[in-house]
């Protein structure tokens, strides 16, 4: 039997409702040169009847049991498809375009260096879309091909790589492996930024994928109730081994923006908003454990630290308590006093409410 360009990995627990969207989205693409697995993680609803309805060759059905937990449900998958090129896409999710396989394999098939191809896409929140999120640029959008080091700078701020809108070369996963059994959060962003460091990337601005938003079997809303802290730990460890592959690799000025990265996240996870319930992982005698285990030297370690202070002193600032703002970046200051930005917003924050005018003044302008 020939081989499919294209694997579509279908991951699917009590996902049976959502399940003909998803599937009748793939068959409907103008591109017919592809596989579905649909992996049924021993789902206790109807998925197994809901299958019996399909009667097309392209479609394996493959049922776990027992439960494997969503990240070896998709290495199972990923290991036992055929195709080229390997889109994983979950049961609640589903393509917009019926284009969008066509467009896809064109620019892989015409560029080698590309390894993965992305677009933004439409939030679903009962039946409806809502808002367009992933997009690379807010102004000016358009469709191009990035440097894995340009991308994986941006990657570094944030995932906004939209989960269902992913087609990888299969050279992708060979060379970087599956997803790791310890990262059931950041398992995509994790392998997105890996990628960048071997591959090209495509992007297309046309939203061509839709994402369910807040239902209550998704499995990202599940990950973020049950364990903020595990999510924020995550997060910070993404950076740091993302640090030690751009290390090996060769790519100094990635490993620095990874420190970077590093600072952000601890700064955003000690203060920020989002963990403000989490109550065990994010402190600064985590920090400076961290530190001292995966920082290669003390000079590294004091550019980080200073870092998220003055991160920790933004939080501050934006929640209107100066007088902490202040201290912080008094603090980062100690650490490292070749950093301007910092003594500005020091400045601003010592002048009260004329100096928060300026500075959300001065942030307008950008």
């Amino acid at each position: 039997m020939n081989s499919p360009k294209v694997s579509f990995i279908v991951p699917c627990y009590k996902l049976a409702s959502f399940l003909p969207a998803c599937l009748g989205s793939i068959l409907q693409q103008t591109c017919k040169d592809f596989e579905i697995l649909v992996m049924d993680d021993c789902s206790p609803d109807n998925t197994a009847e809901v299958m019996k309805s399909y009667d097309d060759a392209r479609i394996r059905y493959i049922r776990n049991d027992p439960n494997l937990g969503h990240l070896r449900n998709y290495n199972k998958g990923i290991g036992l498809c055929r195709g080229a090129y390997i889109w994983l896409i979950s049961a609640d999710d589903y393509l917009r375009s019926p284009y969008i396989l066509e467009r896809y394999t064109a620019l892989l098939d015409s560029r080698s260096k590309v390894g993965y191809v992305f677009c933004p896409g439409f939030g679903v929140r009962d039946g409806r879309e809502t808002e367009v999120f992933g997009q690379l640029c807010r102004r000016m959008d358009r469709d191009r091909v990035l440097s894995g080091e340009t991308l994986l700078s941006k990657l570094l701020h944030g995932n906004f790589v939209a989960a269902p809108s992913g087609l990888a070369r299969r050279e992708c996963y060979e060379k970087a492996g599956a997803f790791p059994l310890d990262m059931p959060w950041c398992g995509d962003w994790y392998l997105w930024c890996l990628f960048a460091l071997y591959f090209e990337v495509g992007y297309f601005a046309e939203p061509m994928v839709c994402y369910r938003e807040q239902h209550p079997l998704s499995m990202t809303d599940k990950l973020t109730r049950e364990s903020i802290d595990g999510c924020a730990e995550e997060e910070i460890r993404l950076s740091w081994r993302i640090r030690d592959h751009a290390l090996q690799v060769g790519t100094p000025r990635i490993a620095k923006q990874c420190l970077a990265a590093i600072a952000r996240t601890y700064a955003r996870t000690i203060a920020g908003e989002r963990f403000r319930n989490a109550s065990t992982y994010m402190n600064f005698n985590s920090l400076e454990k961290a530190l001292l285990q995966l920082s290669v030297s003390q000079a590294e370690r004091d550019w980080i630290r200073a870092r998220v202070y003055a991160g920790v002193g933004n939080e501050c600032y934006w929640r209107q308590d100066l007088r902490a703002a202040r201290s912080f970046y008094s603090t980062a200051l100690a650490q490292d006093p070749w950093m301007p930005s910092v003594a500005l917003k020091l400045l601003l924050a010592s002048l009260g409410r004329s100096g928060d005018f300026l500075r959300r003044a001065v942030l307008s302008l950008r």
